[in-house]
């Protein structure tokens, strides 16, 4: 409808419509909003247009306002847009877009949508509205770094080959959740372990920076981080595993260098995990070789260390050994100058510088051996000289200067030289033999055995038999009536004499004793010589038989293909079956039967040849080196105990029996050993208190024991030490007796020495000056590794007088003796008083009476001799040319002492300070003797053992007094 206007002459104007227009806007806005916020910024700005304009329309006096030009809002067209747009200013038509609910790039990128603009319409009531076109709105939503890398995987694994360097041996890959570019992507990872060949790439791949070594390291394992280019770390780091794989080498694997081997467990299994890598080559024969190497323990291995003489009994050689290298001792002295090992490997070795030599004594050895005869000896020797280094010498001691025999070491050869005795044929004979032989400069220990039964001579070098290579002839000796002397590390010349009938030259002498040439150079023990017999294969295998070795428990396929070396320090193995060839290795195994072995290492070594179809070498199986530790053992303690202090009449010493002395001697060994405190203990306050201590007895042999006088030797013309021959001979034992003692040698229990040690006896037939004899027993074994404590024992003489003879000297003891209350003392158990002196007082009664008398008697004679002493000095007075330096005349005086008196008087001392308060218990004070007695006596026999006791002491023997 077309209005009217009124003008203001009155007139009134037709209504035009004023909204004509539509307003505008662009066809299509850009937009970008972050997701942490809602304002949305557009390209370009959202301003509405609108060429209607707002009018003021007067009709008469009033005032007519319409809304055709402004804008009153915007219509949004899509589905679940999370935008919305609002009016800013509708005069202006300017607009804003935001979102409605937070945005999550993650889920949407961008968004789509179209907008409509609508304007007020007409009138105030806005009709006749009018819309815009409808515009395109793009938004785009901004990232933020909301979101750490996450690896794709938990952890990864890799497997590579030493020796080799990689260019990318794995890769790692992180990812990020972020939406954009610059925050989803991974702009970096970094190998957070320390100090490990490998390096990692921006992009995850892993390489090493060093070529790896399998025996070094077989598995590493790394951490691994991520950052995004935000540089966010990665949430989590992951593990990679890089197990290194060794190259095939052809050679012995799964086995340990290093094995504790602990005494008295048995055999320890040295490989029992090991195979051999031949890498697949074609194998047609193997030959493998195990060896134990134990060159630092005396004698080459593990072996007993009793003497030579004992280890010959034990291999069932026979008697007629003589030993001339024997331990130092009080029986066997002549070796104690030379230097030994000082037992550092439990063994007793005697090393010869070049300087030393020892004389061996005469009886040790017949002068003229029986032939056939048998010379063994352990033997270290290095490369010598060109002099004549001499191991046994038996040689002229005067004059004359002829070796009659000897064996010595010249030039790496072993040369046995022996002479004949004088005889009616003068013919050449055999008389030098050569063996040349690596093993006598090799400087390790070997065992020599020389069977000699004229015209041969047969020699074992570690029980392998060997010929000589050259045997020289001479003529037998001249007859000559001169004594020989032997030697042992050189040989005795006398320079006084002419070298008529040997091959030394008296230029050579040096050394300490001008009277010595020909020193050796070198170790050596366990010389014997034995007359008489030949040393059998049996006894010589024994003799050098290790008690360590190797040991194997064979599989029946593979029964014929292993040797033992005759030491059992090395196996040698042949097969053609990797797989069985294994199982045999992996039951050898290393035993050691002594009871207390040599502690330290033995190391082992296995050389192996591989053979292939064209019998060549065609696999090259490096050595293998190991060692076994041979933990300390538990070491035993030899202690000797019994009755060390007894007292016998001096009858039964002058009998032939004479006296026991060790009658209750007991032998026991034991062994401490540490052990972890109780689990109750680990609370203690005490925390010094870390190990406690365990002792056990043992039993074990023995094969020394020596009785020993202490003090003034033995005087062979009234006093000796005897023992049963026949027992000591049952037993398999040895003994010999001298001025200084007694000697048991041999390997036997502790046991069977015991029951000998309790038949020796000591006999003295000339006891008139004997009071008291003590002796000293020590035992040892192992050839004196082990010794026990000195067991000291004190044996008493009792002298008693005739009760018949001296009936007066009963009457009058001297009263300066304080009476023992002690029936009697007697350690040992046995009662010190024969009945026959019990009975000569029969009551206590009568004891107070011969007291009494005593005294009166007593100072009767003393005041006689007062009277007779001034008599004869006046006398002297008279003669005027004699002073007497004596007041007492005791010229025909006897006095026989009890040496008991100051053995019971000294331990009643002692009662009497522990026990000063009980004045009673002396009087109780008595031996198990008496205690026997006094039961069957009912108490009288024990006044009578107190009256005898009295009897025996101080005694004044005044049978030739002269009143």
């Amino acid at each position: 409808r077309r209005g009217l206007l009124s003008c203001g002459n009155g007139e009134d104007v037709n209504r035009v419509n004023l909204n004509k227009h539509k307003p505008w806007i662009e066809t299509a806005y850009h937009g970008i909003v972050t997701e942490n916020d809602d304002k949305v910024l557009l390209d370009p700005p959202l301003i509405v247009l609108d060429k209607d304009a707002p009018l003021r329309y007067a009709e008469r006096f009033e005032v007519t306002v319409t809304r055709a030009g402004e804008i009153c809002g915007f219509r949004v067209h899509g589905q679940n847009v999370p935008f919305e747009v609002v009016l800013v200013n509708g005069s202006t038509g300017e607009g804003a877009v935001r979102a409605k609910e937070k945005l999550d790039c993650e889920l949407q990128k961008e968004h789509t949508f179209t907008i409509q603009a609508f304007d007020c319409g007409e009138g105030p009531d806005g009709t006749n509205m009018k819309k815009s076109h409808k515009a395109t709105v793009h938004i785009q939503v901004n990232d933020v770094n909301e979101y750490s890398p996450a690896f794709k995987e938990k952890s990864y694994k890799a497997t590579v080959v030493e020796g080799r360097r990689y260019d990318s041996i794995l890769r790692v890959e992180a990812v990020d959740a972020d939406c954009s570019f610059q925050f989803s992507q991974i702009c970096s990872y970094e190998i957070v372990t320390p100090d490990v060949p490998f390096t990692i790439d921006k992009d995850g791949y892993i390489k090493n920076t060093e070529k790896l070594s399998y025996s070094k390291e077989r598995v590493y394992k790394l951490t691994v981080t991520a950052y995004d280019c935000g540089k966010n770390r990665a949430t989590e780091d992951v593990l990679v595993k890089i197990s290194i794989k060794p190259t095939c080498k052809p050679g012995w694997q799964g086995w340990n260098k290093r094995m504790e081997y602990e005494p008295g467990t048995g055999s320890l299994a040295l490989f029992p995990s090991m195979h051999l890598e031949t890498c697949e080559e074609p194998i047609t024969s193997i030959q493998a070789r195990v060896e134990l190497e134990t060159s630092h323990i005396g004698k080459g291995c593990d072996r007993d260390t009793y003497s030579e003489k004992s280890l010959h009994r034990l291999c069932g050689a026979t008697s007629g050994t003589a030993e001339l290298l024997p331990a130092p001792s009080s029986s066997a002295h002549w070796t104690a100058s030379l230097p030994t090992d000082n037992g550092h490997d439990s063994d007793q070795v005697f090393e010869f510088n070049g300087t030393q030599a020892v004389k061996v004594p005469e009886g040790v050895v017949s002068s003229s051996l029986a032939q056939p005869f048998t010379i063994s000896v352990w033997m270290r020797h290095g490369p010598g000289g060109q002099d004549k280094e001499t191991i046994l010498c038996n040689s002229d001691k005067t004059e004359m200067n002829r070796h009659h025999y000897a064996l010595y070491v010249h030039n790496c050869r072993l040369v046995f030289l022996l002479r004949q005795e004088p005889s009616e044929s003068e013919s050449y004979k055999p008389a030098e033999f050569h063996w040349k032989l690596d093993q006598v400069c090799n400087k390790e220990w070997h065992h020599y055995v020389l069977n000699v039964e004229f015209p041969t001579a047969a020699l074992f070098v570690d029980g392998v038999s060997h010929e000589p290579f050259l045997v020289t002839e001479d003529y037998p000796l001249h007859a000559a009536k001169v004594q020989t002397q032997l030697t042992v590390g050189a040989c005795w010349q006398d320079n006084s004499g002419h070298d008529t009938d040997n091959e030394t030259n008296a230029d050579t002498l040096t050394g300490g004793s001008m009277h010595m040439s020909q020193f050796f150079r070198g170790s050596l023990a366990g010389l014997m010589i034995r007359s008489g017999k030949l040393e059998n294969k049996k006894v010589i295998d024994c003799l050098y038989t290790c008690k360590e070795g190797l040991d194997v428990q064979l599989p029946a396929e593979v029964a014929d293909s292993v040797q033992f070396s005759p030491s059992q320090s090395s196996i040698t193995l042949e097969g053609d079956d990797i797989e069985s060839f294994d199982k045999v290795m992996q039951h050898i195994s290393y035993l050691n039967s002594r009871q207390f072995p040599t502690p330290g290492i033995r190391h082992l070594r296995i050389s192996t040849t591989v053979k292939c179809f064209n019998e060549e070498a065609c696999v090259a199986v490096p050595d293998v080196e190991g060692y076994v530790t041979v933990l300390q053992p538990d070491e035993p303690r030899i202690s000797l105990s019994g009755i060390d202090h007894f007292a016998r009449g001096a009858a039964e010493f002058e009998s032939v029996g004479g006296v026991t002395l060790f009658p209750e001697l007991r032998i026991v060994s034991t062994i401490t050993r540490e052990v972890e405190p109780e689990a109750e203990s680990e609370g203690d306050n005490d925390p010094t208190v870390q190990e406690s201590v365990v002792s056990e007895e043992i039993m074990h042999n023995l094969d020394m024991c020596e009785v020993t006088a202490v003090g003034e030797e033995l005087d062979a013309e009234h006093e000796s030490l005897g023992v049963d021959l026949t027992q000591v001979q049952q037993r398999g034992l040895e003994a010999s007796s001298s001025n200084v003692g007694m000697i048991i040698t041999g390997v036997n229990t502790m046991a069977n020495y015991e029951q000998l040690l309790h038949l020796i006896r000591y006999r003295n037939w000339n006891t008139e000056a004997l009071f008291d004899r003590k002796f000293k027993l020590v035992c040892s074994e192992l050839n004196g590794r082990y010794v026990s404590n000195e067991f000291k024992v004190e044996v008493n003489v009792i002298h008693t007088a005739n009760p018949m003879d001296h009936a007066n000297n009963a009457m009058a003891q001297p009263q300066f003796i304080n009476p023992v209350q002690h029936a009697s003392v007697d350690l040992s158990g046995h009662n010190l008083v024969n009945s026959h002196q019990a009975s000569v007082v029969p009551s206590a009664a009568t004891i107070v009476i011969v007291v009494c008398v005593s005294f009166l008697v007593f100072m009767i004679v003393l005041g006689v001799f007062r009277i007779r002493v001034a008599h004869q000095r006046s006398l002297r007075d008279q003669e005027g040319g004699k002073d007497s330096e004596m007041d007492w005349d005791d010229s025909a005086l006897t006095i026989t002492v009890n040496p008991m008196e100051t053995y019971e008087d000294q331990h009643s001392s002692e009662e009497e300070e522990e026990d000063e308060e009980s004045e009673d218990g002396e009087e109780d004070d008595i031996t198990s003797a008496e205690s026997e007695s006094s039961e069957d006596e009912e108490g009288v026999g024990s006044e009578e053992q107190q009256g005898a006791s009295r009897q025996q002491q101080l005694e004044w023997d005044d049978s030739t007094l002269t009143y």
